[in-house]
């Protein structure tokens, strides 16, 4: 089973999710890529999923351009704008599906407001990637 995930930037929630699905299954290929990828992974965003017990820090913040000759199970667009930027992603695609979450890495405020929004995102993205394993790719 292929699953790549999109976000805009590639350094926060679609690296958060990659991190997650490959966390609860080692046997599904995961990648990620962002439309306009940024190059680095957002620091807090690898703070927070190590705190979860997940190491994303090896992770590469990928363009999606790389992944568009592929054939994938599920293409799954995690923010508003890769949604808009990617509607017939270009490829054999079997499952297309959008499940947006908030960018913390726009929160303002005190360090401490920050931080907990990337907190609330990344369990936002923990619960809705565990039920969406459960539904669709567990024993598949």
């Amino acid at each position: 089973m292929k699953v790549l995930i999109l976000c805009t930037g590639n350094s926060c929630r679609s690296q958060m999710a990659h991190g997650f699905l490959q966390h609860m299954d080692e046997n599904l290929m995961v990648c990620s890529a962002g439309t306009q990828a940024s190059g680095k992974l957002n620091e807090k965003a690898v703070q927070v999923m190590k705190e979860a017990g997940i190491d994303i820090s090896q992770h590469t913040s990928d363009s999606i351009d790389q992944y568009l000759g592929e054939e994938w199970d599920y293409v799954i667009t995690v923010c508003g704008g890769a949604n808009e930027a990617c509607p017939a992603f270009i490829g054999k695609v079997k499952h297309r599906l959008h499940m947006g979450f908030d960018d913390p890495s726009h929160a303002m405020g005190t360090p401490e407001f920050i931080l907990s929004e990337f907190y609330r995102v990344r369990d936002d993205i923990q619960t809705t990637f565990r039920k969406f394993y459960d539904e669709h790719l567990k024993n598949k």
